[in-house]
């Protein structure tokens, strides 16, 4: 069945949208009742019934990330409306073993995209963008709001694909320096796109306002450097750890940045003999957690 992201909002608009119609609202789904009918998004309206040409009584499934998912059939359709029944709740959310937030130097383009849509399906929780001395990519102010907005929507088109049910955070981005400056402390702040905005509020995130238990930082290979920090096996084997992952941009990061990285306790990480390009670190360092974790789950 087709999944679509249903994107809540809990402030209830009584503003007139014309004479006879008021501002559609879009409740946490977990609020209805099984059997209540549910009007649907704007954005499902058009993927599901206007491109995909859904018919009465087609079924699909829906998450509003705020945990399980949805199974639905669709009741009315009309030109610019249309309503779901719920079916049935399924608690699963398929995330990874580890919590996982990955502090990404933005590179442009198509490289972007690739990093946050593969590193969702993989299942990082969030994606702090950054920028760097090496860095490619430095937003404007007019700019961040569109492509903070563009990129959340990557990430959560790869959950509609990938099953997972709670859409990794994108997070609006910091220079390195004040990342760094600020990475330890407790109950920092998210900026986030609107669309997660409610989201991002959720227990289940809060996670990522309180210290890692590892950072990590991808390093290029270097003589000497051992191949896995000591701590990363020892960390694996808690029950949901938070890990922190520091990645640079093409050109590396620059020598005063991976000091100050150090100094806050992001240990060096080289992930085999090879210099990974900045859209591929992030995958091979989720799977590789992955494979780890399920190792020491399977040993357990």
């Amino acid at each position: 069945m087709r999944r679509f992201f249903y994107a809540t909002d809990s402030n209830i608009s009584n503003d007139v949208t014309n004479e006879n119609e008021k501002a559609a609202t879009y409740p946490q789904l977990s609020t209805l009742p099984i059997g209540a009918s549910v009007e649907l998004t704007e954005s499902i309206v058009h993927h599901w019934c206007r491109v995909l040409r859904a018919n009465i009584g087609d079924k699909g499934i829906l998450f509003d990330g705020f945990g399980g998912e949805y199974q639905v059939q669709l009741q009315t359709i009309s030109k610019k409306h249309a309503t779901a029944t719920l079916l049935a709740h399924v608690d699963t959310d398929r995330n990874a073993a580890a919590l996982t937030k990955i502090g990404l130097v933005i590179s442009r383009g198509e490289r972007m995209d690739y990093a946050i849509q593969k590193s969702t399906e993989l299942g990082v929780t969030a994606i702090q963008l950054l920028s760097s001395h090496h860095g490619e990519v430095n937003l404007k102010p007019a700019q961040v709001e569109k492509k903070l907005a563009q990129w959340q929507q990557v990430a959560i088109a790869a959950c509609e694909q990938c099953g997972l049910n709670r859409p990794p955070l994108i997070i609006a981005p910091l220079s390195i320096d004040d990342w760094l400056l600020n990475v330890a402390a407790s109950e920092k702040e998210m900026v986030v796109s609107p669309m997660v905005a409610d989201l991002s509020k959720d227990a289940y995130y809060k996670v990522l306002q309180q210290p890692a238990d590892l950072r990590l930082q991808l390093s290029v290979p270097a003589a000497g450097q051992p191949p896995m920090p000591e701590a990363l096996p020892v960390v694996l084997k808690q029950h949901a750890p938070y890990i922190e992952l520091l990645i640079g941009p093409e050109g590396g990061l620059s020598a005063d940045e991976c000091a100050k990285a150090a100094d806050v306790g992001f240990a060096p990480w080289q992930i085999g003999p090879r210099v990974l390009r900045t859209e591929t670190a992030p995958v091979v360092a989720l799977a590789t957690l992955s494979i780890l974790a399920t190792m020491h789950a399977l040993n357990q």
